[in-house]
């Protein structure tokens, strides 16, 4: 088995992926929180995060994937104030919470097949596991780690002494109002509410009873009770965005610590942001892309993937329509490529070599994606043996690649390839260039190569 390296954000360094089991990996990805479309920022820690269990299923594992459904307790602020948000979808397209999280749900499972993204192996909603997350505040607060306040009850962070590790926070110059809002009624500024308390004056339509009252899970407290619940006390890999490290999955970590006491989470890893006119894309900032978008631009989904892909997933990745159309480009030459060989033979095992070490090199794509190129480009590769390997290839790039078929060539088309070629290699170019031009008024482009001409529908 290929010896698989990831940086894991908890350490700061890149370390060999030694599993707790030897045969399964357990992995728990971050979803969405479902009270509007996804935008394409979003979506490449999707793909990511697809990517990397591609890679552990490459390698050999078996991936119990458990991705999250926010559909309660994420408020407009990544702390503890605000209005939920699914309330405020509900409230802007006047339909219940309910209807606004199964719409978007539908929406972000669309998008992730659009985009050839596996799906987890489990789903989880935050409103199925509301008993799960009343139980695990009840042993927190058995174990002194919890207070009450005036609207939630809250975990108490500074009985953690590890507490800043993960997110390198400096407690000692924490301000409330910058990293968490301000709120008078907790012990420290870095706090967070396991349970918040409804309104008073008002009713919410996602709300439960407890022990401590009527309201409803924190957003951090999800992601804890469903990961332990289907992946257990230990497990192997968690990933996000890098947003979610100074403020959801440190307060995670600390809340996994308070309930079992050990580190629950073998490796952290995270995908760094979109950017778009140097600025992080989201929908705070009002400057966001949805997939639709590109796909009503005349984008193909899986020239998105392929973009991704050119970028390594912890430096930010510069969107541009420019970069996108050549994306598409440089896909449908890799496709017509791929069409275009035929045959069995064995694959190219120097180049199979050299893909696996990249791709386990803390999942380094845009070298996988130089491998891939020299492989098409080299000469000296038998087709049929390029073909194989491709489609091997393919089972981490997630291209679709295994999925085209050849284009047929009509006879016509073929004779004036075969005239054309003739003429060149007697060096008759004006009767080359005619015959070229003849073939393209006719729907179809043909490239003199090394090996022969190519010829492609326009």
């Amino acid at each position: 088995m290929a010896k698989l390296t990831l940086y894991n954000t908890l350490t700061r360094s890149k370390q060999e992926f030694k599993p707790l089991n030897d045969k399964t990996v357990g992995l728990y990805t971050c979803g969405p929180t479902v009270y509007d479309y996804a935008h394409i920022g979003n979506l490449r820690t999707y793909l990511f995060e697809d990517i990397l269990r591609r890679v552990l299923e490459f390698d050999g594992y078996r991936v119990k994937q458990v991705m999250n459904i926010t559909d309660v307790g994420h408020l407009t602020s990544d702390a503890d104030s605000g209005e939920d948000k699914l309330e405020k979808g509900s409230q802007r397209e006047g339909k219940t919470v309910w209807e606004i999280a199964q719409f978007y749900t539908d929406e972000f499972k669309k998008n992730i097949a659009d985009l050839n993204i596996k799906s987890p192996t489990v789903w989880c909603k935050a409103t199925d596991y509301i008993a799960e997350q009343i139980d695990f505040i009840k042993k927190l607060e058995q174990k002194g780690l919890t207070y009450n306040t005036s609207d939630g009850v809250y975990f108490d962070t500074a009985q953690y002494p590890d507490y800043a590790r993960l997110g390198k926070l400096n407690l000692s110059g924490q301000k409330a109002g910058a990293r968490v809002e301000q709120n008078d009624a907790k012990r420290n500024a870095t706090d967070f509410a396991l349970w918040k308390f409804s309104p008073k004056d008002s009713q919410r339509q996602m709300e439960w009873a407890s022990p401590w009252g009527k309201g409803f899970p924190g957003w951090h407290l999800e992601c804890s009770a469903m990961s332990i619940a289907k992946l257990g006390q230990e497990f192997d890999l968690h990933c996000g965005g890098i947003d979610h490290i100074p403020i959801h999955h440190t307060n995670e970590r600390a809340q996994n610590w308070g309930l079992t006491g050990k580190e629950t989470v073998k490796y952290w890893v995270h995908g760094e942001f979109l950017i778009i006119d140097q600025g992080r894309m989201g929908k705070s900032e009002g400057n966001f892309i949805t997939l639709q978008t590109l796909i009503d631009q005349g984008f193909d989904p899986l020239a998105y993937r392929y973009l991704c892909l050119q970028t390594h997933y912890r430096q930010k990745l510069n969107f541009s329509w420019e970069s996108v159309s050549a994306a598409q480009n440089a896909l449908v030459k890799l496709q017509t490529a791929v069409a275009g060989f035929a045959g069995q033979s064995i694959g190219c095992v120097g180049y199979e070599a050299d893909f696996l070490a990249a791709i386990n090199d803390d999942l380094n794509m845009p070298k996988a994606l130089a491998i891939v190129w020299k492989l098409v480009a080299d000469s000296k590769m038998p087709v049929a043996g390029k073909k194989q390997t491709l489609i091997k290839f393919d089972q981490v790039l997630g291209l679709g690649l295994n999925d085209l078929k050849p284009e047929i060539i009509p006879e016509e088309i073929n004779k004036i390839a075969k005239d054309q070629e003739a003429a060149r290699q007697e060096k008759n170019f004006q009767k080359s260039d005619e015959l070229r031009a003849l073939s393209a008024a006719k729907g179809y482009i043909i490239e003199n190569t090394p090996n022969g001409p190519i010829i492609k529908k326009k």
